[in-house]
């Protein structure tokens, strides 16, 4: 018997549990092909940040993005959790972008101008400040940047949450089962080919993260999505040691999780896929997350893990229709803010396949579009 649905998401991570949420409460008939387990690789890695303004300072469109998407998190997360029952973990303690020099400090009171236009809330801390807000970190520190409306989640369970609810809404997902290649005649999608069945559909959704390049390719479709692993570990304090999450601009952040956990990351080598976690990457963690955080050398450890992360070679991840094959969409390369993009990124992909994206929404969706840096090799 033929099976068919009205679309197919390739990829079991958050982004597309998103989509596949999203679709399925709009009345689609979803399935979700995921070669592995679900949430297996950076959606389960992920120090689940929702960094809008602490990451987010050059790229108007993509920071236009990540505050619509975090602005969809408290509705969104009492929805999920009301109707599957998962403890997303979203702590709205806000996020301090600490400065250890001058030129940081100079730097961070620019980006401070910058986002005040964005949101008044943020504001520069003293030293004074800082350390009567979050007493343990180091005296050291020359004060910080102060982003209030910048929370966290336990990102595992958020991804968690986007499944158990798409399958409440009939979503199917499949495990193990590695799409191998695309049904496409006359360049309309028709469908996916799994190592041990085939599955038809006119809408087809690649969310296979920083593997997007080598699924694609079997499409002759060439994309600059590569991988990027990132180490982080944790530990578990005896007592709290801060409430907001502290973000280093020398790469390390410190994220308290609801749950007790603290989160410390992140190392960053870009063109591997190999997630063994070195004990040059954990060293170097150690050493930051010590000098913002004195006291956290003293917590129990836990354990340590790496995520791949998907990058782009312009930093923006795409999300959008393929050109030319009609009813091809890719939503990848989301790097650092998957966790952050993933409800906006749903409703992107959904309102696309739809066909219901407003006008105000195709100014900004337009710097994400998939042929900005794609091609389709010719074939003979």
């Amino acid at each position: 018997m033929k099976k068919v649905y009205d679309v197919i998401i390739i990829g079991g991570g958050v982004i597309g549990s998103s989509i596949a949420y999203s679709q399925a409460k709009r009345g689609k008939k979803v399935l979700v092909l995921e070669k592995n387990r679900l949430i297996a690789e950076a959606s389960s890695a992920a120090a689940g940040m929702l960094g809008a303004q602490a990451e987010i300072d050059e790229h108007i469109s993509m920071l236009k993005l990540a505050l619509k998407s975090r602005a969809m998190f408290p509705s969104l997360i009492r929805e999920l959790e009301e109707r599957t029952g998962v403890d997303i973990g979203l702590v709205n303690k806000g996020m301090i972008k600490v400065a250890e020099t001058e030129d940081e400090v100079v730097n961070l009171k620019k980006q401070i101008s910058f986002h005040r236009d964005w949101d008044e809330a943020v504001k520069w801390l003293t030293t004074e400040e800082l350390l009567e807000k979050e007493a343990l970190l180091s005296p050291s520190l020359l004060g910080g940047m102060y982003i209030p409306n910048d929370g966290q989640v336990i990102a595992p369970r958020l991804s968690l949450a986007f499944i158990k609810a798409a399958m409440e809404y009939g979503t199917d997902f499949l495990e193990y089962s590695e799409v191998v290649d695309f049904l496409i005649e006359n360049g309309c999608m028709q469908g996916v080919i799994t190592a041990t069945d085939t599955f038809h559909t006119e809408n087809v959704v690649v969310t296979t993260g920083a593997w997007t390049s080598q699924l694609l390719a079997k499409a002759n479709v060439e994309m600059n999505v590569y991988p990027v692993k990132g180490e982080c570990f944790s530990v578990i304090p005896r007592v709290p040691l801060v409430s907001s999450t502290i973000f280093s601009e020398l790469g390390c952040y410190i994220v308290p999780k609801k749950d007790g956990r603290v989160i410390v990351g992140a190392t960053s080598y870009c063109n591997t896929f190999d997630k063994t976690v070195s004990l040059q990457g954990l060293s170097k963690l150690m050493e930051r997350a010590g000098s913002l955080l004195p006291e956290i050398g003293s917590a129990k450890w836990e354990k340590s893990w790496a995520g791949i992360r998907p990058q782009t070679g312009d930093g923006l991840p795409y999300i959008g229709a393929h050109p030319h094959y009609k009813g091809l969409y890719i939503a990848a390369g989301h790097y650092r803010n998957g966790i952050l993009l993933s409800p906006i990124t749903g409703k992107m992909v959904s309102d696309m396949i739809d066909d219901v994206v407003t006008k105000e929404d195709i100014s900004l969706y337009h710097s994400f579009r998939v042929d900005r840096k794609l091609s389709t090799k010719q074939t003979t």
